[in-house]
């Protein structure tokens, strides 16, 4: 999702968005462990994704 997407939100959506993708990098971490991954790219976004929220949801805390 692009960042401008997650400004939409509110925090309560974000927060409850980071918890999902927290989930699904857990699920991918384990994946890539035992060799079964089968779109590793999805990793790299997840990771990006979880940024781009924690980003956004500093900067509504901040001001």
């Amino acid at each position: 999702m692009k960042a401008a997407d997650y400004r939409a939100k509110t925090a309560d959506e974000l927060t409850s968005e980071l918890g999902t993708l927290k989930k699904e990098q857990f699920n991918l971490r384990f994946q890539a462990a035992a060799g079964q991954m089968e779109n590793t790219a999805r990793m790299r976004q997840v990771r990006r994704d979880i940024a781009r929220i924690k980003t956004i949801l500093g900067e509504s805390s901040a001001a």
